[in-house]
């Protein structure tokens, strides 16, 4: 027993030491395997691994689960332990399943006599949208294939500001050229400048019917990526059925059919030929498929396209919507996307679009997303207008627990920045102003990028009037001192003095947002006399710097002449290999050459033969220094007594 005890507790401390060395090395198999315990262990620690590291809390919005979003991760549980049904049950529940997840989302979002298809990624619904109207507008494409598709080349149909990529997206997983996609201005002159322009997009189709080409499907947005803007769903439903495009659209308005009021821009999207919902984002679900909706008559070909599938698994993957929906109920999930509507009001009351944007700057941007992430502000650009805060609901209120008190925080901290914002730009032009006082000392740049104070470049603190690189500042004594008096003396102002990404002048001091109490006079002054210190420093640096390169090229051409002179002293057998060693083997002679040392304080340079002979005269001992042994007998030993003079 003892030695099965021993036996048991070494193969315990072994697999401690493999488990200890496989959570740090996560490439190694151990032969043993491991318990629950460990491999949960293991995922905490590679979850949290970040935060370990940088010794901080992460700042990564984390999704709020609930007991609804618990019954979609139980749902994904359920659905692997279902798969191990018998065929025929598998096919009964599987199919029940669908069927009803399908008649309740068609109910829910106004779609009648529609049909569904659950995939992972939101593009693979309109990748197989577009199988199915090649497949439809193509009769020989079944059997003859691509080569079908040279008789009459299709054409893709996308606006401006659908995602970015999901054109290049759909045409690589349908083996089309990119030549088929054909994107669509936005409006110009009237309307959005976010909306697709419909006048534009007829004249576009009726080029490429002229042209030979095929015009095949429309994507339209009911909630542009960017700004939340919608398409004009109704005309675009009409210009389809002119010219037999089908109607595909997607956004995150969607949601809002299933209120009990909406408007009539979203109401015709139910018009359309499909569109593929995301519900896992705007009830907070996890990992919850999204769906597509759409209209076809001939099962076959959805079956060609992929939308349908005949394997009961893969109808599993509505089993976790399946379970949420049940738990939620139809109150429940109007009562979430009535929350999210409601938060838009609280920031603007006469808004009809889910999304609101304000337009700030990159940093006043960045700073506000990170004060309050729950609210799930976050900064986009946009072609037209720049660095924005979109605020979209929808998107991030169910998933992060948003409350009305988190948008109540985010409007006080961004009236706080329109403050300082307002401040700023009331003082630009007496900053300009009293900087050409100051001119040529300080040279105001008109930097239209930068949203702070201004911009401004000393002058005088190049030597030569020449231009400074990018580091200039940098490189100075002087800037640790600037950047703390000036941390200092205003609290609200930011300074940098390699400027942004996007600014056009180098090597000047970035002026950022100040409140109005700052006195710009003695800003500016404060500005133009540290850069005439840093200008004196540069000066000193300077004549140093020739005075020492003067010196090395002295020191050079005194030692090249010593050179010579030795050579003239010892004669040319010296120098020979063989021939010289032999000589100076016989008759050595003692080398001429001198050491030069250079004084930055006296600016001359001078023989090292002082220095050297100062020094070997410190290191000599002296010999009335010299200790005398005592002549004490120490016990057991014989010690000879030696006087000072028997040593000479």
């Amino acid at each position: 027993q003892v030695l099965l005890l021993d036996k048991f507790q070494s193969e315990s401390k072994g697999r401690d030491r493999e488990n200890t060395f496989h959570m740090k090395c996560s490439s190694c198999l151990l032969y043993s395997g491991q318990d629950v315990a460990t491999i949960l262990r293991l995922v905490h620690n590679l979850i949290h691994e970040e935060e370990d590291e940088e010794d901080k809390p992460s700042q990564n919005r984390m999704q709020n689960v609930g007991e609804h979003g618990q019954m979609a991760l139980l749902g994904h549980s359920l659905a692997a332990y279902i798969s191990m049904m018998d065929k025929e049950q598998l096919r009964k529940l599987t199919t029940r399943i669908q069927s009803d997840t399908t008649l309740w989302l068609c109910r829910l979002f106004r779609y009648e006599n529609g049909s569904t298809c659950f995939h992972e990624d939101d593009r693979d619904g309109l990748v197989k949208v577009c199988r199915l109207v090649i497949n439809a507008r193509y009769e020989e494409y079944a059997t003859e294939g691509y080569v079908v598709l040279n008789t009459r080349q299709p054409v893709i149909y996308q606006g401006a500001s659908c995602r970015s990529g999901l054109g290049q997206h759909l045409c690589s997983q349908l083996g089309l050229p990119l030549s088929s996609l054909c994107t669509v201005p936005c409006n110009t002159l009237f309307g959005s400048q976010h909306q697709m322009d419909v006048a534009l997009l007829e004249k576009l189709i009726k080029e490429d019917i002229n042209a030979g080409k095929l015009p095949l499907l429309l994507i339209a947005n009911a909630g542009t990526p960017g700004a939340g803007h919608t398409d004009k769903l109704g005309r675009l439903k009409e210009l389809c059925d002119q010219y037999n495009l089908w109607l595909h659209v997607e956004g995150v308005n969607l949601a809002t059919l299933a209120l009990g009021q909406v408007t009539s821009s979203i109401m015709a999207a139910t018009r359309s030929d499909s569109m593929t919902l995301t519900p896992g984002p705007w009830l907070g679900l996890p990992a919850v498929t999204a769906v597509t909706l759409y209209r076809h008559e001939d099962p076959a070909l959805s079956l060609a396209a992929g939308l349908t599938s005949s394997h009961p698994v893969e109808k599993l993957r509505a089993l976790p919507l399946w379970l949420s929906l049940q738990y939620l109920g139809h109150n429940g999930i109007v009562q979430k996307i009535k929350h999210a509507t409601t938060l838009v009001r609280t920031v603007e009351d006469e808004s009809d679009s889910p999304v609101v944007l304000f337009k700030f700057n990159q940093e006043g941007s960045t700073e506000l997303a990170e004060l309050v992430p729950t609210s799930g502000i976050d900064v986009v650009e946009l072609e037209d207008e720049g660095t924005c805060i979109r605020f979209s609901p929808l998107l991030t209120a169910a998933v992060l627990g948003t409350r009305e008190e988190d948008v109540e925080s985010i409007v006080a901290k961004m009236t706080e920045l329109i403050f300082v914002m307002s401040s700023t730009m009331s003082l630009r032009e007496d900053f300009r102003e009293e900087t050409h006082k100051r001119s040529p000392s300080l040279r105001y740049i008109n930097e239209l990028a930068w949203p702070g104070l201004g911009v401004v470049r000393a002058s005088t603190a190049y030597p030569g009037g020449q231009t400074p690189d990018k580091g200039f500042w940098k490189k100075q004594n002087g800037v640790y001192c600037f950047k703390h008096f000036c941390c200092s003396y205003l609290c609200f102002c930011l300074f940098h003095f390699s400027g942004p990404e996007f600014a056009t002048e180098q090597g000047c001091i970035f002026v950022g947002m100040v409140a109005d109490d700052v006195d710009v006079s003695d800003l500016v002054d404060t500005i133009a006399a540290l850069g005439r210190d840093i200008e004196e420093s540069g000066k000193l640096l300077q004549n140093m710097t020739e005075v020492v390169r003067k010196g090395i090229l002295e020191a050079e051409l005194q030692l090249q002449k010593a050179n010579e002179e030795k050579l003239m002293e010892e004669g040319m057998l010296r120098q020979l290999p063989v021939v010289g060693s032999v000589l100076n083997w016989f008759s050595p002679i003692q080398s001429s050459i001198k050491g030069r040392t250079f004084s930055l304080a006296a600016g001359s340079l001078d023989s090292t033969e002082a220095t050297y002979s100062t020094k070997a005269q410190a290191d000599r001992p002296s010999l009335q220094d010299t200790p005398i042994s005592s002549s004490k007998k120490l016990p057991g030993k014989i010690v000879p007594a030696f006087h000072s003079q028997s040593l000479w």
